[in-house]
């Protein structure tokens, strides 16, 4: 089964949050692409957190601003699979403490 992904969430601290189309929530830690070539672009925290998205099925950093496929970096869903933890989706647990908050 090839793996998309069909969500991301940055975080500052340059993990990712990557939801897959099977469901899962996995969270991929970026921070060894900061010294590598291309990849060093995401040094830059605003540039990382803001260009963020999904393009092609697959984690993507916009490179131009309007968001062309063909001018992104991108990372292989397989490799981010593979190179990811399983977690709990960061965004329910908000959605749930906002929910409490006005009991």
């Amino acid at each position: 089964m090839m793996m998309q992904i069909v969500q991301v969430y940055a975080r500052p601290d340059c993990k990712i949050y990557l939801y897959f189309a099977n469901g899962q929530v996995r969270l991929y830690d970026a921070r060894p692409l900061l010294e590598k070539g291309v990849f060093r672009v995401l040094k830059d925290p605003d540039f990382f957190m803001n260009r963020c998205t999904v393009m092609n099925g697959t984690l993507a950093w916009d490179m131009t601003g309007n968001y062309d496929p063909t001018k992104c970096l991108d990372l292989d869903p397989e490799v981010l699979y593979q190179n990811s933890i399983l977690v709990g989706d960061p965004l329910a647990e908000k959605d749930s403490l906002h929910q409490g908050a006005g009991r």
